[in-house]
C-alpha cells in the first residue's frame, strides 16, 4: 500500500454487493444523498468509492440506525449517465483500485466520506496450467451468451478480455458465481491474485461448472 497514493473526503456508497477491479456495476440513483454525488463525481471525472455493508441497507429507512460496512473497498468511475425522469440517474461504472479506508464519517444529509489509501494492484501473474479451466469455462459462458443474442454492452464482462491474467479472471469468476457478500468480500481483499483463482478453481469444481 502506497503512502503517497492518499484519497481524502472520498464518498462513499455502501452497497449489497463486492465490486472487483475491472468489474461493471450499474445504478440506479433516486436518493438525493447520491444524486449530488454522481452529477459532482461525473462533471469532475472523479470516482467515488463502494464499500460492501456489513449491517443495515442500501436505501436509508425511517428509525433504522447509521450503515456499517467493511474497510476495504474498490474506486467506482462513472461511465455512463443517463436521467430517465427528474429524481432518477442510471449511471454505468467500472471498478478501478481497491482502498483501504483510515476513517469515515457522515455527514449531515446521510452521505458517507472517508480519508482512504490505495491498495497496490494485482501483480500480472498468467494463468497456470492446472488452473486453464477457469479461463476455458468462462469462454464458454461468453459465447452462449452471444449465441443468446444477448446485446453487447449488456453482457456481464465487457472486453478486453485478459483470460491470461490470474488476477482477472479470477475477479470475473467472483462476480458471477452465486457467493454471499462476506465470501466475496474476502476473496477480493486478497493480496495474492493466484491464491485467489486457486480457491475460485475450488468453487467451480463445487458448482460442476469446470473439469
Amino acid at each position: 500500500m502506497s503512502k503517497s497514493l492518499a484519497l481524502s473526503a472520498l464518498p462513499l456508497f455502501p452497497l449489497g454487493t463486492v465490486l472487483f477491479p475491472d468489474g461493471l456495476l450499474p445504478l440506479r440513483i433516486f436518493e438525493v444523498r447520491y444524486l449530488d454525488m454522481v452529477k459532482q463525481c461525473f462533471k469532475s471525472g472523479t470516482p467515488f468509492g463502494v464499500v460492501a455493508l456489513t449491517r443495515g441497507m442500501e436505501t436509508r429507512q425511517a428509525g433504522a440506525g447509521p450503515e456499517t460496512f467493511h474497510p476495504v473497498g474498490t474506486l467506482a468511475r462513472i461511465t455512463h449517465v443517463e436521467t430517465p425522469q427528474p429524481g432518477l440517474l442510471v449511471i454505468q461504472c467500472t471498478g478501478t483500485e481497491r482502498f483501504q479506508l483510515r476513517s469515515s464519517h457522515q455527514l449531515g444529509h446521510g452521505l458517507w466520506v472517508g480519508d482512504a489509501e490505495l491498495i497496490d494492484a494485482d501483480l500480472p501473474v498468467t494463468v497456470p496450467e492446472d488452473l486453464q479451466h477457469a479461463a476455458s469455462a468462462l469462454t464458454r459462458l461468453m459465447d452462449t451468451l452471444r449465441e443468446q443474442d444477448a446485446a453487447p454492452d449488456g453482457l456481464p464482462i465487457q472486453e478486453p478480455y485478459r483470460l491470461d491474467d490470474a488476477g482477472w479472471l479470477a475477479n470475473r469468476w467472483c462476480e458471477l458465481l452465486p457467493l454471499p457478500v462476506a465470501m466475496k468480500q474476502r476473496l477480493m481483499t486478497l493480496d495474492n491474485p493466484l491464491v485467489r483463482l486457486e480457491l475460485i478453481g475450488d468453487l467451480l469444481a463445487q458448482h460442476h461448472i469446470a473439469n
